[in-house]
Formats: C-alpha cells, structure tokens, sequence
C-alpha cells in the first residue's frame, strides 16, 4: 500500500506479533459488535466523518474517526482505535464529540470516497491487499441522499448476507 493521506503507513502493530499499520480513514460496524467492519477513505474534509455518523444513526456502531489502526491478528484485519481518540468523532460545525463505541472490528470492506464523475454506473469488482489479506473495494459519494445505503448494501454483501435480512 502507498502512503498518502488516505492510505494506510507503516507504524509499530502493537500487541504481540501482530503486524500493523495506521490508516487515515474512518471505521465503522455494520451490524455493531460481531458486524462487518468497514474503513471510509479519502482526504481530509472529504465526508467519512458526515457518512460515519448517518451510518451510525442508521445503527452502525463507531469504531475509530480520523485515525485507525489495523492488525492482522490470526489471519483476520482487525481495527482499534488510537488510545488518544478512542470515543471521539469530529462533527462538522458541532465539534469533538463524545460517542459510544464498540472497541474493534473486523475489517471486512474497503470504501473509497470521490466525486460522482469518478463512479462508474456499473463497476468491475475491484478489491485491494491490506497486510496480505485481500479486501473489497468500493467508491462512494459521501454526500448522496443514498450513500449509507450503499454502503449498508456493500457491507452484506461483503460479509455473506442480504441487505435487510440478518
């Protein structure tokens, strides 16, 4: 993976053998504790905050805003937040906020955040390696009256399921 603001760096992976990195992105559970994790990326400003938190009003459970770090851990992509930003989230024109967490997913879904000109209307599949564990790749526009349900959709479907059935 290439460093740039939205992917992820190298940096120590913390407990035991683990293998890490730190992503600039932000992660959420579909489907809470046991759910699908999935990472938003893109630049600063770009909407993963705004999509996270209709996300999360639509039942998702945070993970970590801004920053995350990921571990494979026994051949899964599982992501914590930062200590430092753990319960936080940037909300814009309201501030840093308080919210409740759950403390790890495993990453099952990768979303890219773009512009609308940048989506095609009938995409290949695409996906992207990340410490070696191959995971699929979407891009979304942030800021459709549709994009959390596009990604509820990308996150049965990438975890097995049916958008609606459990």
């Amino acid at each position: 993976m290439t460093p740039d603001s939205s992917r992820p760096s190298a940096v120590p992976g913390g407990a035991g053998d683990a293998q890490g990195v730190q992503v600039h992105g932000t992660v959420v559970a579909i489907g809470g504790v046991g759910g699908v994790g999935v990472l938003l990326r893109g630049p600063s400003g770009c909407g993963k905050s705004d999509l996270a938190l209709r996300l999360i009003d639509g039942g998702a459970a945070l993970v970590a805003d801004d920053r995350a770090d990921i571990r494979c851990v026994e051949g899964a992509l599982i992501a914590t937040p930062p200590p430092a930003i753990a319960g936080r989230m940037e909300v814009r024109g309201i501030g840093i906020v308080e919210i409740d967490t759950v403390p790890r997913a495993r990453l099952g879904l990768l979303i890219d955040l773009v512009p609308a000109a940048r989506i095609a209307r009938i995409p290949d599949a695409t996906s992207e390696d990340v410490l070696g564990i191959t995971l699929p790749l979407i891009a979304v526009t942030p800021f459709e009256a549709s994009a959390a349900a596009k990604v509820r959709l990308a996150a049965a479907r990438a975890g097995g399921g049916i958008m609606g059935r459990p």
